[in-house]
């Protein structure tokens, strides 16, 4: 059985959809922005994911977490992808992840694994992981539409919008909202 995977996996395809939505309104000037303050770039968030997904979700079920080649504080240097780079580093941690919750079945959430040293059941680490990523993808979101201003276009229900969304509610599964995100779809909220 998977219905509590393929929640799972809803819920960060759902997330993953909100960012793909927020940096595609982004001029590839803003990509290595700072964000207020002296706050990270979408670029190093970016970077922070990715190798927050690969070290974790690489053989996911049998080695620690935590890599030993991963190089955490690298992923918080300023820098200046193109928008190729920035899409290639994106996607590629976000593919491990998704192979690996592909391979995963409930049964799976009982069990332990490591996580710099510590054991740690499964179904735990998957929520840390849902949380930590949509914490960085409020980040994305936040920044993309500092960048963007007025011209804006809200990857959910929009200010004033209530009544309507909650009339004919089309986005409450997490897949559903994340399809409707998708490049190409032009339907609201």
């Amino acid at each position: 059985m998977r219905d509590t995977l393929e929640a799972i996996e809803g819920e960060f395809a759902r997330y993953k959809a909100l960012a793909d939505g927020a940096v595609a309104q982004v001029e590839d000037a803003h990509l290595s922005v700072a964000g207020p303050n002296a706050g990270n770039s979408l670029a190093v968030i970016v970077w922070h994911v990715s190798g927050n997904l690969t070290s974790r979700f690489t053989d996911f079920l049998t080695s620690d977490g935590e890599k030993p080649w991963r190089q955490r504080d690298e992923e918080f240097v300023t820098r200046s992808p193109s928008r190729q780079d920035f899409v290639d580093k994106w996607e590629a941690g976000w593919r491990v992840l998704f192979r690996t919750l592909g391979e995963l079945h409930d049964a799976d959430l009982g069990r332990v694994i490591q996580l710099r040293g510590q054991a740690i059941p499964v179904r735990e680490a998957l929520l840390r992981a849902l949380a930590h990523i949509s914490y960085h993808v409020g980040q994305i979101v936040y920044l993309a539409k500092a960048f963007r201003g007025p011209a804006w276009t809200y990857l959910s229900i929009p200010p004033g919008g209530s009544a309507a969304y909650n009339a004919k509610p089309t986005g409450e599964r997490p897949r559903d909202h994340a399809a409707r995100l998708a490049p190409g779809n032009t339907s609201s909220a």
